[in-house]
């Protein structure tokens, strides 16, 4: 059964397998102590750390493993707000950063700190003058991922920290989706990653912080990782880790390149094979092994089930899967069609077959997605019946508003309108995404005593 959703978590590396079972023997000691069985562990987590400072290109000083990816997150951002209080107290982050910075920036938020978000473009990618207008004199921090963990757009690190740089603000790099792949170009002052990532064991994760940085660590002292993670740490898994990252570092190039052409081949075909398909993210400037694509008329939750009963394991962030009815923070902010979401992330060593099999079978999946949801043809239908039309949409989900409006859009003439009258917060991004794919004028909204109305005008 193919999986294709490495970027939640990558299948187990062999040679993390291998490290992990042999430190096993060696490891279980408290690397602190001064007898033997704990001087054999120390070994064991410097070589380790330096395995790991290496691919990151930081000093071994200045590297800590944590319990995990977000629990480096949490605390590189806590601990640099701390040691910079006195500067102030505003973060900044981009709109598209993973929830873990997200979260950490609400916590500050709460303790009376203050936030900006950098927008982004329509594939997902921030600017360095969006970063120069939002820090200032009382920036204490910046966050910025490498690349999108939803739609695997690459950041522009290196620019954005030299802004940084300039305004003497640090910046935070999540860098947990790209690691696996290459270090991270600039000159950043704060790297997070996690090892479940690039195929080592889950429960490990890398913070990285220059000296010079000011940092002060939160919660009770503790004297490992200096200080930056309390407790006793895993050491078989951070030994499997760094080996397993050193392993996948030296086949990344050849991987890289053999799954780009096979991520291009999805991206090529599926908008030929699958009518109105949105690919999201930028076509050049993403990881190689990563393509989202969004259909329209789509239940999100029911295709997936569709593509695993078929044997293919993917992820979404469509609404339609989610518990809280509302679209992934990421497509919003990209302001792309959220509904039929898919994202598609190959791991090393798929093959050309398997990619071949999964664009063989998801066309009759989307298809059979919405002749269920009653889709056959939802374009126009029969003579022009008014010039504007008001549908009441409320208490429909994901995808049913759209398929409304499509259905309604034909019924009036060119120029006329139709308002959807709906209480599903996806509307409000679904319904514009709608009508720039179908070339009609998406009018704005307007609140109502109940929901929000959209109003669109026929323009074809």
């Amino acid at each position: 059964m193919p999986y294709f959703d490495s970027a939640s978590a990558a299948p187990l590396h062999p040679v993390a397998r291998q490290a992990l079972l042999a430190s096993l023997d060696e490891g279980w000691a408290d690397p602190a102590r001064l007898y033997r069985e704990g001087r054999r562990a120390r070994l064991l987590l410097d070589a380790a750390r330096e395995a790991a400072a290496e691919a990151v290109g930081c000093r071994p000083d200045e590297l800590v493993f944590t319990p995990s990816g977000t629990h480096a997150v949490h605390t590189g951002v806590a601990g640099v707000l701390a040691g910079r209080r006195r500067v102030g107290g505003h973060l900044v982050v981009s709109a598209v950063e993973h929830s873990s910075v997200l979260h950490a920036a609400q916590a500050h938020e709460a303790l009376g700190g203050t936030v900006t978000e950098v927008p982004v473009d329509r594939t997902g990618a921030v600017t360095a003058a969006g970063y120069r207008e939002a820090v200032g004199a009382s920036t204490a921090l910046a966050c910025l991922q490498s690349a999108n963990h939803e739609v695997g757009t690459v950041q522009p690190v290196a620019e954005v920290a030299g802004v940084c740089a300039e305004a003497g603000v640090p910046l935070l790099v999540d860098a947990a989706q790209s690691l696996g792949w290459g270090p991270v170009e600039g000159a950043w002052s704060v790297l997070t990653a996690s090892a479940h990532k690039w195929g080592g064991p889950p429960g490990v994760g890398l913070l990285a912080v220059r000296k010079g940085v000011r940092f002060s660590p939160q919660g009770p002292a503790d004297e490992r990782e200096s200080g930056r993670s309390p407790g006793f740490a895993n050491l078989p898994a951070i030994v499997a880790a760094a080996a397993s990252l050193r392993a996948v570092r030296a086949e990344a190039d050849a991987e890289a390149a053999r799954l780009r052409i096979l991520v291009d081949r999805i991206r090529r075909r599926v908008v030929r094979l699958v009518p109105d398909v949105e690919v999201a993210g930028d076509p050049d400037r993403r990881l190689p092994h990563l393509v989202t694509f969004s259909c329209l008329y789509v239940d999100g939750e029911a295709l997936l089930h569709e593509l695993d009963r078929a044997g293919f394991s993917v992820n979404s962030g469509s609404s339609c899967t989610s518990s809280t009815l509302t679209p992934s923070h990421v497509l919003r902010a990209m302001g792309v069609l959220s509904e039929g979401n898919v994202r598609v992330s190959l791991p090393p060593g798929t093959s050309a077959e398997e990619v071949n099999a999964f664009l063989e079978v998801l066309p009759g999946a989307v298809s059979g997605v919405r002749e269920r949801l009653g889709v056959v043809d939802p374009g126009p239908a029969g003579p022009p019946v008014a010039d504007s039309l008001e549908l009441d949409a409320l208490g429909l989900r994901c995808p049913q508003p759209v398929i409304e409006l499509a259905r309604a859009i034909g019924r009036v003439p060119v120029g006329g309108t139709v308002t959807v009258v709906s209480d599903d917060e996806v509307a409000r991004l679904d319904i514009p995404a709608w009508c720039a794919m179908r070339g009609h004028t998406y009018l704005g909204e307007a609140p109502r005593p109940e929901g929000v109305a959209y109003r669109v005008r026929r323009a074809v």
